[in-house]
């Protein structure tokens, strides 16, 4: 650590005498130029991003991105008077302007993909005695990919991957290196696109990275990931039934008609709770449930690609989900990591998923089509326990694999519950959401363990790492 902060210390100094003999020759080549150079006609022949931490704090660059510190270079600067970045006034000193060089930051306001086409990935230089335009690529943050509609859509279907920075999609690859550069459709704002899944996509699953005006990003490397599938209704995996619980779920009572518009249902699926459970009464827990096999059937979870090593934020469980009708003010579904749970828990190894409370106000959920559900397991009480609490994946699988019952599963539970149960908040507990007598329909599928982690992404893959 300490021989780390010591190279990017030296860097930053470097960086910082450069500019010093810099600013010094931007002062003392002035005396060959005639009337401050203002005659002079202006060229640049290269622009340099200048970073302190980078391995090449000074870089030539073919784009620029807000808020970076840039070099250009070229002749015939001194006079310099106004720098327009696509169109935008960006300030620079004339303390660092000599005629062969000069620092200007691209300021954070520049417009990017809503400037307008005539200014648009320009460098425009004013002085008294002309102006000169230089083509340059400008890009807003880098991207960034936070969620995807639905991870395991069928072939046609479309997704939406929602993030930041996303305008101007071109090129989508899925995993098995499809790439589809047509049919995507990008939000102005860059918040989400939209995209119709291709076929022969990989059943081992990963990442997708995108490429748009701002550069590239990855999503986490949970997209198909059939290799961690715990139970789909439809020959992977097996569910678990047993004793006549009027909460239990048969394997002769899932559905598989067709439901669901946009993305549909993937052959059998569970409805959770059924309708012969129905109405549920409030105060009530464990009022329908559905399990995996458990003991000798479930696969180890450590065989399902994720590493025993990965932090609990970076792997999850994840499901399909369909709600066809408002879901809000009574209701959750508690995702048990073992069959060790009467019902009203919220704590060890369990989640309460209760999607119609948003920032602690009731917002009604509603699927128009099956949509994925990603619970981290950091986020299982488990793992936010005061002793033994999960750290790692291997924490995970060594707690199903001591279990007496290593059935994973779904409750649906309809008691009351105060805000702290899900903000973590103190202050929360006096918020309370009373339960009610609900005819909810739920249906979910595809159980499976995926991981979080996503390949990084660099503006400059060549750039070579620092020597040991």
């Amino acid at each position: 650590m300490k021989s780390l902060i010591y190279k990017n210390s030296m860097k930053a100094f470097g960086l910082l005498v450069s500019l010093l003999i810099c600013s010094c020759s931007f002062v003392s080549c002035d005396d060959n130029d005639d009337d401050n150079g203002g005659s002079a006609v202006m060229n640049i022949t290269g622009i340099y991003l200048e970073d302190a931490k980078s391995n090449v704090p000074d870089r030539l660059v073919d784009f620029a991105r807000l808020g970076q510190l840039i070099r250009i270079e070229g002749e015939g600067f001194n006079g310099l008077k106004k720098v327009y970045i696509n169109g935008y006034n960006c300030y620079f000193n004339p303390v660092f302007v000599s005629n062969k060089s000069f620092l200007v930051s691209v300021n954070s306001k520049v417009p990017t993909t809503e400037a307008d086409e005539n200014v648009r990935n320009t460098i425009r230089l004013v002085k008294d005695g002309g102006e000169y335009v230089y083509d340059f690529q400008i890009r807003a943050a880098a991207p960034s990919i936070t969620k995807i509609s639905n991870c395991m859509p069928n072939v046609g279907e479309p997704i939406i991957v929602y993030g930041s920075g996303l305008t101007e999609i071109a090129k989508v690859i899925f995993p098995g290196n499809v790439v589809v550069t047509e049919g995507i459709i990008s939000d102005l704002d860059g918040e989400y696109f939209m995209v119709d899944m291709p076929a022969g996509v990989s059943e081992e699953g990963g990442s997708i990275f995108v490429e748009g005006s701002n550069g590239g990003a990855y999503s986490p490397a949970y997209f198909n990931y059939k290799k961690g599938l715990l139970l789909n209704f439809d020959g992977v995996g097996a569910q678990g039934a047993w004793g006549d619980s009027e909460s239990m779920i048969q394997t002769t009572e899932l559905e598989s008609a067709s439901i669901g518009e946009g993305n549909v249902s993937q052959g059998a699926y569970c409805r959770l709770p059924l309708e012969r459970q129905l109405p549920v009464a409030a105060a009530k827990n464990r009022c329908a449930e559905v399990w995996t096999a458990g003991n000798g059937t479930d696969p180890d979870w450590l065989t399902l690609g994720v590493p025993a090593e990965t932090p609990v934020a970076e792997c999850a469980i994840q499901f399909e989900i369909y709600v066809p009708e408002p879901w809000s003010e009574s209701g959750f579904l508690k995702i048990c990591g073992q069959n060790g749970f009467n019902g009203g828990e919220w704590e060890r190894d369990c989640y309460n998923y209760v999607p119609w409370l948003v920032g602690g106000k009731i917002v009604p959920f509603q699927t128009t089509g099956w949509q994925t559900v990603t619970v981290p397991f950091s986020e299982f009480y488990k793992s936010k326990a005061s002793s033994g609490a999960w750290t790692t994946f291997a924490d995970v699988a060594a707690t199903r694999a001591s279990a007496s019952y290593a059935n994973f599963g779904f409750y649906f539970e309809n008691s009351d519950i105060t805000l702290d149960k899900i903000t973590g908040a103190s202050s929360d507990k006096e918020t309370e959401f009373l339960s009610k007598t609900t005819s909810v329909k739920i249906y979910i599928d595809n159980w499976r363990v995926v991981p979080l982690t996503k390949p990084e992404y660099t503006d400059f893959p060549d750039e070579e790492e620092d020597a040991e």
